[in-house]
């Protein structure tokens, strides 16, 4: 039970329980044992980890961007439509009342086509963080795990090298020798593994945010110069199509 807790605490996928390895784990984290290090792997594999607590806290603000837009939607179409009643009872104040409708009629349009954009964008990143990270992220762990029992299997086997040579002795070391190969054929399968996928995560993340920061900043710049036309141009630039009204919320946009 001891050991299973230190292992979660470290955010291993270690399955070995074996002495071998609840040794060299404690040795770790009292600071006692040989680790094996490999520091160009690891500061990715910590840039990896920063990258997608900043990445979360961009998608976090995004959701707090999208419900923000929505409930300011549902704002300006309730007082529109209370502009178009008085346009219509108050005959004195019939033409400013009406201008006043139009406008915020406008602006709900014009905040739709946004929020599709900021949907899209918020959609994207969120695929970015909760799937394509955290797979990379799945396949780090369980390089942690081999890396650690790889260690515990090479300590003991050290430890096996330099006791005393008898016939009971060789054939322990010839059965410590085996299994600290198994271990290191699975570790070095593993660290290229990561390798390959930190390469590939980080070529479609730059593909991805280039599109997405490309398209926020365009709607977002377009919303507040009042550019309806561009707007629109950017929403059907990115292949994204805006739900009707009356579509389920709080989504206004389907993915082509």
């Amino acid at each position: 039970m001891k050991l299973a807790l230190c292992l979660v605490a470290m955010g291993a996928l270690v399955t070995d329980s074996s002495p071998q390895c609840t040794k060299q784990l404690l040795s770790e984290r009292f600071g006692r044992g040989s680790r094996t290090v490999d520091l160009e792997l690891e500061l990715q594999i910590e840039l990896l980890r920063e990258t997608k607590r900043k990445y979360e806290s961009v998608l976090q603000l995004g959701r707090a961007l999208t419900a923000h837009l929505y409930s300011l939607l549902q704002t300006q179409h309730a007082l529109g439509d209370a502009f178009a009643d008085l346009s219509q009872k108050s005959p004195e104040l019939q033409e400013e009342f009406g201008y006043n409708a139009e406008t915020q009629k406008l602006l709900c349009k014009n905040g739709e086509t946004l929020l599709g954009a900021v949907n899209f964008f918020v959609s994207s990143i969120n695929t970015l963080v909760t799937k394509t990270m955290e797979d990379t992220l799945m396949t780090v762990k369980q390089y942690e795990a081999a890396r650690l029992e790889y260690d515990a299997y090479r300590t003991d086997l050290e430890e096996l090298s330099l006791g005393p040579r008898d016939a009971g002795t060789r054939g322990r070391l010839e059965s410590a020798q085996a299994t600290f190969q198994t271990h290191r054929d699975k570790y070095e399968k593993l660290r290229g593994d990561v390798a390959i996928k930190l390469k590939f995560l980080e070529e479609n993340k730059i593909k991805v945010m280039h599109k997405q920061l490309l398209l926020f900043h365009n709607a977002v710049s377009a919303y507040f110069a009042g550019n309806q036309k561009q707007l629109e141009q950017t929403l059907q630039q990115f292949n994204i199509k805006l739900r009707p009204p009356g579509a389920e919320k709080p989504s206004w946009l389907e993915e082509q």
